[in-house]
C-alpha cells in the first residue's frame, strides 16, 4: 500500500521562544518539521509527505529549502492549516484524496500517519512499527508508560492549587504520542463524520469515537514534543546522542 505521512507544522509556535516558528527553528543545521520528514523518508523513500501549513507560511517554508543542500531536499506537498489541530488534520486529508486522485490511486490503496511537526525525534523503527499496527477498523497509536505518579483532579473548572485530587494507578495509564496510524479510508471516514461540537485531543480519539478499535504500539521516550526553549535544549542534546 502507499504510505501516506500528514505532518502537522501549522501552529505559530512562539512558546519554543525565538523569532520563528518551532517548526522552523534549526535543529543541528535543519528546521525541526525537517527531521520529522527524514524519518518517514528514511524510512520508505517511496512515502508522500503533505506538510500542513498556515498559508502565511508557504514562502517562509520555500526559503528554508532552498538554503539546504540539494542532498536533504524532500518532496513533499504542501496544505493549509485549518484553525486547529483537527481542522488542520481534515484539510491534509482532503489534500490527500485529490492528489491520490491524480495517481489513480484510491483510499482503500493508501495507509495514513499523522504526526506532529514538533516531535523530531520519531525514527524509521517506530514508524515502521506504526504502520505494521494499522489494520481495517483498527488506529494504531504509540504509547509510553508514565514515569511519574498520578492523581486526578477531582474539580476540572479550578486551577491546580485550587483543586482537590485522588491518587491514580499509574499502571492503567500511557502518555500517548504520534504518528498515530490509520487506513486512508478509515481516516477519511473518521474525520467525515466527526461531532463538529465533539473534544477531540488527537486522532485516536477521533477514531474510538468513530467506533473504531485503538491498538497501542511501543513509542519512544526520545519522541518528545517541543514546546518551549528548554524542550529545544533537550531535543538537540538527544539527537546528538541518537546521531553519534
Amino acid at each position: 500500500m502507499q504510505k501516506v505521512a500528514i505532518i502537522l507544522a501549522g501552529g505559530e509556535g512562539r512558546r519554543a521562544g525565538g523569532d520563528v516558528p518551532k517548526q522552523f527553528r534549526m535543529l543541528a543545521q535543519h528546521p525541526v518539521v525537517w527531521w520529522s520528514m527524514k524519518a518517514f523518508y528514511d524510512e520508505d523513500p517511496e512515502v508522500l509527505i503533505i506538510l500542513v501549513l498556515q498559508p502565511g507560511f508557504f514562502d517562509d517554508w520555500d526559503l528554508l529549502v532552498e538554503e539546504l543542500p540539494i542532498r536533504d531536499r524532500i518532496e513533499c506537498h504542501l496544505c493549509c492549516g485549518g484553525k486547529d489541530r483537527v481542522h488542520s488534520v481534515a484539510n491534509g486529508l482532503s489534500a490527500l484524496s485529490e492528489i491520490i486522485s491524480q495517481k489513480g490511486l484510491t483510499p482503500r490503496d493508501v495507509m495514513v500517519a499523522v504526526h506532529d511537526g514538533a516531535r523530531p525525534l520519531l525514527t524509521p523503527d517506530m514508524i515502521r512499527r506504526g504502520w505494521s499496527s494499522v489494520g481495517p477498523g483498527i488506529c494504531g497509536v504509540p504509547a509510553i508508560p508514565p514515569v511519574n505518579s498520578l492523581r486526578r483532579l477531582t474539580e476540572n473548572d479550578r486551577p491546580i492549587e485550587e483543586s482537590d485530587s485522588v491518587s491514580v494507578p499509574r499502571s492503567e495509564y500511557v502518555e500517548v504520542q504520534t504518528p498515530q496510524v490509520f487506513t486512508g479510508e478509515d481516516a477519511i471516514r473518521c474525520y467525515e463524520e466527526r461531532d463538529p461540537e465533539g473534544v477531540y485531543t488527537d486522532d485516536a480519539s477521533i477514531a474510538e469515537a468513530a467506533g473504531m478499535k485503538v491498538r497501542l504500539y511501543r513509542g519512544s521516550e526520545t519522541n518528545i514534543k517541543i514546546t518551549n526553549p528548554l524542550d529545544h535544549e533537550i531535543a538537540s542534546l538527544l539527537l546528538r546522542e541518537i546521531r553519534d
